[in-house]
């Protein structure tokens, strides 16, 4: 008896353990930038925001789609305002999290902002070459 309640505990350490590292070490960090389409708070018995994004590389293109899971609900709240507007969004990913009530994805939001366009200016015309009256030549 003595030895099966070692082993539990020892599975019980071996899986908090486990838990903690999966949560709390980064696979990878970026930012993915793109136009918000939804964001929404899920899970039947652990409530998480999942949301995505359009990805847009070019004008006609086909966008790809970015999931995503929030665990703050200020920065929800920020993504929340600025649904359909074009932003970047900081995130980290996580692997091999063991269950979906951390978040449905495997990437997780640290900060939000939105991309301000900016109007582009035209590039400069070259000017016309400044003729005196006396360097005029008729033309024949």
């Amino acid at each position: 008896m003595r030895l099966v309640l070692i082993f539990l505990a020892v599975v019980v350490l071996l899986t908090i353990g486990w838990v903690w590292i999966a949560l709390h070490w980064s696979y990878s960090d970026g930012e993915r930038a793109g136009y918000v389409q939804k964001l929404s708070r899920k899970g039947w018995l652990c409530k998480t925001w999942e949301g995505e994004i359009a990805m847009v590389t070019m004008p006609g293109a086909i966008p790809e789609k970015f999931e995503f899971s929030v665990r703050d609900d200020d920065v929800a709240q920020k993504i929340n305002l600025l649904a359909g507007k074009r932003v970047v969004l900081d995130y980290r990913q996580y692997k091999f999290i063991p269950s979906t009530c951390f978040g449905e994805t495997e990437y997780f939001i640290d900060g939000v902002r939105e991309v301000v366009d900016t109007p582009a200016q035209a590039a400069p015309q070259p000017l016309a070459p400044v003729v005196s009256p006396g360097q005029l030549t008729p033309v024949r």
